[in-house]
């Protein structure tokens, strides 16, 4: 597996972008449909600025540009969030991205797809329909997790079961919900949901391509496990090592919080 080495946020987010352009015009040049696995958080702000303005500059068709993203919080009825929530990534993915997409470019609202808490397995059937995910843009967390895949301890769960796990309906962990406290809520646990439906190891470990992206101290930890091959479910990334086509970008330098 590539490992990158970068000197900032900025040249990670370059990189990225870069990436994501080139996939993303090749299949409209070819006149291909495109399935692309997004993320959220800090890591993604710069990314999808970037990635709108090369997509908006190069006059590229979106009409087949189909996006799943990995997950969403689920209020304390078990539904989304509302998408005018602060919190919410459908609103974080409409201001960073969609938005900033020009629309003679053909991007169709209709196709931003989330996992639905009413319905986890048709999310991954549907990607699975469409021959799986193209592209899969992951961060980590820094618990080792990868979308809302939380540690399980290997007692508790093989291997084998762990790498199948399906789309569901997840509880958080308590560090994930402090580091998003921290870094999305201004502090404020109360306000970081307890629930969220996410993508599962199986649907993410079926991309044909994941790009890892890592930019906080924090992330040394799990990076160094990932990195000496050995898999744990306690480490969830570290289910990344057996993909035949995996580029982990990796710089400390600390975005703004």
């Amino acid at each position: 597996m590539p490992w990158v080495s970068v000197c900032d946020y900025e040249a990670m987010s370059r990189l990225a972008a870069d990436r994501m352009f080139e996939i993303i015009r090749a299949k409209a040049r070819a006149g291909a449909g495109v399935s692309l696995g997004l993320a959220t958080g800090k890591t993604m702000v710069r990314l999808y600025e970037l990635l709108a303005v090369r997509l908006n500059q190069g006059a590229v068709d979106l009409s087949g540009l189909v996006t799943y993203n990995l997950d969403e919080y689920l209020d304390a009825t078990g539904k989304w969030l509302a998408p005018t929530h602060a919190l919410s990534y459908r609103r974080y993915m409409q201001e960073n991205l969609f938005s900033r997409l020009q629309p003679a470019r053909g991007f169709r609202p209709a196709n931003m797809r989330f996992p639905g808490a009413a319905d986890p397995a048709g999310y991954d059937a549907e990607i699975a329909r469409r021959g799986g995910l193209d592209f899969q843009l992951l961060g980590l967390g820094f618990n080792g997790h990868i979308a809302f895949n939380e540690p399980i301890p290997e007692s508790r769960i093989s291997p084998e079961a762990f790498a199948a796990l399906p789309t569901r309906i997840v509880e958080l962990e308590l560090l994930t919900r402090q580091t998003n406290a921290r870094l999305t809520a201004g502090g404020d646990l109360g306000a970081v949901p307890s629930q969220a439906v996410s993508m599962g190891m199986r649907s993410i470990l079926a991309a044909k391509e994941i790009l890892l992206l890592t930019c906080f101290p924090e992330q040394a930890a799990p990076l160094a496990v990932l990195q000496s091959g050995r898999v744990s479910s306690e480490i969830p990334a570290t289910f990344l090592c057996g993909h035949p086509k995996l580029t982990v970008v990796y710089t400390t330098d600390c975005i703004a919080v």
